[in-house]
C-alpha cells in the first residue's frame, strides 16, 4: 500500500519544480464562475456583474462627484475579462470603453493584471487571503441600491 503513494509523492515532487515556472490562462468559464453575479466592491463605488446577459453596472461616489456606468461584460479563452463601459456623471457623457484585465494561475493561485501593461498581482489564492482582491467581491447584487441611487443623482436635471 505504501509503494503507489510513495510513487504518486514522488511524480508530484519531480512535477513541482516545473509547475512553478509555468503559468496557465483560465477557460472562459472558469472565468465566468469568479465573475458572474457578484458585486466587485471599491473604495468608493462597485460593480455588478449579472450572469444571464453578461450586463454590468457600476458606481463611484467621491467627494462632490458621483458618476454610474451601464454596459456589458465579457470573457475570452485568453484569460481576459472586459469590462465594456460608458460613464456619466452630472457634466460628463463618456463613451464607450473597453477595459480588459489578465489573469493566470500560477502555482494553483489566479492572478490579475489590468491591461496592457499593469503589474500582476494576487487575485484569489489558495488558501484564499484576506489581501486578493477577490475578497473584495460578494455574491449577488449587493450594490444594487446604491447603483439606482447614484443613477437617479447623476441623471436628475437639479
Amino acid at each position: 500500500m505504501a509503494l503507489p503513494g510513495t510513487a504518486h509523492a514522488a511524480a508530484a515532487k519531480d512535477s513541482a519544480p516545473a509547475e512553478a515556472n509555468t503559468a496557465n490562462v483560465p477557460t472562459a468559464y472558469e472565468l465566468q464562475l469568479l465573475y458572474a453575479d457578484r458585486t466587485w466592491v471599491w473604495k468608493n463605488g462597485a460593480a455588478y456583474f449579472a450572469q444571464g446577459n453578461r450586463r454590468l453596472e457600476a458606481w463611484t461616489s467621491g467627494q462632490d462627484t458621483a458618476s454610474v456606468a451601464e454596459g456589458r461584460w465579457l470573457v475570452t479563452k485568453e484569460g481576459k475579462m472586459c469590462m465594456e463601459l460608458a460613464w456619466r456623471s452630472k457634466g460628463y457623457t463618456g463613451e464607450q470603453r473597453r477595459t480588459c484585465y489578465s489573469h493566470r494561475i500560477q502555482g494553483g493561485n489566479i492572478q490579475q493584471r489590468k491591461d496592457p501593461d499593469g503589474e500582476w498581482y494576487g487575485f484569489k489564492r489558495s488558501p484564499e487571503d484576506p489581501s486578493d482582491e477577490y475578497s473584495k467581491f460578494e455574491a449577488g447584487n449587493t450594490k444594487g441600491s446604491q447603483f439606482e441611487e447614484t443613477r437617479k443623482l447623476v441623471d436628475s436635471k437639479n
